[in-house]
């Protein structure tokens, strides 16, 4: 029997998601531990369909509308028994403050002790090199006891700073991993980024976790992106000005300043409205 409270690990597709890294991450600890659904949020309250529309599907001879939901499922670590309780969603549209208190709401019965958002950022970054992941808290505890670093960012959030926020006022402890994805190979798959994600809550958390493939995928991943560079002479030069960029930084993986700022370079990005330099 696990002695430990469980978890809450969430990730969820659009603004929080580049290369559907994080989403990808939680949904193959879901999928490996066959998590068993526990509640699901009515998407009427959160989303404008206009935005994220429902989904035709056919099913037999028949047809179906999958409609833009957040699920949690509930699973539990083969190894240390510990359970999880993981949330899989689309970042909703509107009334966040509610949505973020019937997740903690649906998730109160297991007494989780810990809520951790998993999110990916598109950066300046080059693919040949370690994919670079801050994982940060806004609690002094959580900070002490995962010997993990406060964020120095300030400025826009997505939906997983307003659950931490959430967490916290409630009294439980919260925690984000990041991921830098490469700009310029922003498109889903990004197993590489998969894969450092699932690395570091593994080493911060000292749960083992399920990479299943992920290994073999990445370097595939790698060894794809490193034969379309070689076809681009532009690409590949700005590969190897990256690398060089990278290189001449002493653990640019674990600066919170660097991270800070690949973010406010992937929100002008998002937002080419605010593209000037402030």
């Amino acid at each position: 029997m696990s002695t430990s409270k469980p978890l809450v690990i969430a990730a969820f597709e659009g603004w929080n998601d580049a290369g559907d890294a994080a989403s990808d991450a939680v949904a193959l600890i879901a999928t490996t531990w066959g998590a068993t659904p526990v509640a699901t949020l009515d998407p009427e309250l959160y989303y404008d369909f206009q935005v994220n529309r429902p989904v035709l599907e056919r099913v037999g001879d028949g047809t179906t509308l999958a409609w833009p939901a957040t699920r949690i499922s509930v699973a539990t670590s083969p190894v240390t028994k510990r359970q999880f309780l993981l949330v899989q969603g689309i970042e909703p549209s509107m009334r966040w403050r509610h949505y973020c208190a019937e997740i903690l709401a649906a998730t109160a019965p297991w007494e989780p002790e810990l809520v951790v958002g998993v999110g990916a950022l598109l950066a300046d970054a080059p693919h040949t090199r370690p994919i670079p992941v801050q994982t940060t808290s806004e609690q002094a505890a959580v900070r002490e006891r995962y010997s993990i670093e406060q964020s120095e960012y300030t400025g826009p959030v997505g939906i997983l700073s307003v659950l931490a926020q959430a967490a916290a006022d409630r009294g439980i402890g919260g925690m984000s991993v990041w991921a830098a994805v490469p700009h310029y190979v922003a498109q889903p798959p990004s197993p590489k980024a998969t894969l450092a994600l699932l690395s570091a809550l593994e080493h911060v958390l000292g749960e083992p976790l399920p990479v299943a493939d992920l290994v073999d995928e990445a370097r595939a991943w790698q060894r794809g992106v490193d034969e379309l560079a070689g076809e681009d002479p532009e690409i590949s030069e700005y590969v190897h000005q990256l690398e060089e960029a990278k290189d001449t930084v002493e653990l640019p993986e674990a600066s919170g300043d660097a991270i800070a700022a690949e973010f406010e370079r992937y929100l002008r990005r998002r937002d080419p409205g605010e593209g000037r330099e402030r």
